[in-house]
């Protein structure tokens, strides 16, 4: 094949279809010129996001779609569910992955809730900024071009939900948001990110294991609504009251304990009680780590 066959070859070449889905957050905020705080949420749609993008429209045909347009600590778990269903219904179309902008606050459980409930083998990539769009060099604009990429790339297939920021690909269920401030707000402590971007190309170093998406045990299909499980965190002399409360204003919970996952003597005495009486309990750890 002849060098001008190979050009023709790479210009005739269909471009996959990605799924934009914006559900809002900082990435579509706007605030005063340069300030990183302060902001207003959802003040640009995801089509001005992404005509904000240098060449990302030469990526892939993109499709839009606002799911919600909220602060990330405003979504509900029913915006969850159709969420998830929402991608779902992806599997038997003929796009080639997904795209979600997000805020980061409660990005890390959304991308784990979505790994576990999105019944797909297509690239989910969620994305988000922390400086708004009108801030100096926001962040913004490359997170969602290498969320784009990411999406693209046939070595995201089946690999779970992925969680894309700062040229760093990480699996959803080991990542978690370790600052406040920082533009590198996203970690994985125990075991690395799976991949990183660079010039355009991805490269992937690991896979995760675990049970996910396409291959999970949990089918949210028949669900209306999901139940209310909410986790407390156990704290130096803490009131044992709480466990009898949340117990019988929910359908399960969560205990985030101290180190190895313990607490004291009258938050064991009143956890006994409560699951003798039926109550539904997991322990958990309010570390980041291990």
């Amino acid at each position: 094949m002849s060098k001008e066959q190979r050009q023709l070859s790479a210009k005739d070449k269909v471009k996959k279809r990605i799924l934009v889905l914006a559900t809002g957050g900082t990435i579509s905020a706007a605030g005063k010129i340069g300030a990183t705080t302060g902001y207003r949420d959802g003040a640009f749609d995801v089509d001005t996001l992404l005509k904000s993008v240098p060449g990302i429209y030469d990526l892939a045909d993109l499709q839009t779609e606002t799911i919600l347009n909220l602060s990330s600590t405003d979504i509900t778990m029913a915006d969850w569910l159709n969420l998830a269903k929402r991608i779902t219904e992806t599997e038997d179309s003929d796009l080639d992955g997904i795209v979600i902008t997000h805020g980061t606050d409660t990005l890390d459980e959304l991308a784990y809730f979505l790994t576990l409930t999105s019944i797909t083998s297509k690239p989910i990539v969620i994305t988000c900024s922390m400086r708004p769009s009108t801030a100096t060099s926001a962040d913004g604009p490359l997170n969602l071009y290498q969320a784009v990429l990411t999406a693209i790339s046939d070595q995201s297939i089946g690999k779970g939900a992925l969680i894309v920021f700062q040229d760093a690909i990480y699996a959803a269920r080991d990542c978690q948001k370790i600052s406040t401030f920082k533009v590198d707000a996203f970690k994985s402590n125990d075991f690395g990110c799976l991949g990183y971007i660079r010039n355009d190309q991805i490269f992937y170093l690991n896979q995760s294991v675990k049970r996910h998406t396409f291959n999970s045990e949990f089918d949210l299909t028949d669900l209306d609504e999901l139940p209310r499980v909410p986790v407390i965190y156990y704290s130096q002399d803490a009131d044992p009251g709480i466990i009898e409360y949340v117990a019988k204003n929910s359908d399960g919970f969560v205990i985030a304990g101290a180190g190895g996952s313990s607490f004291s003597k009258s938050w064991r005495t009143a956890l006994l009680k409560v699951t003798n009486q039926g109550a539904i309990a997991i322990r958990s750890t309010r570390t980041s780590s291990g």
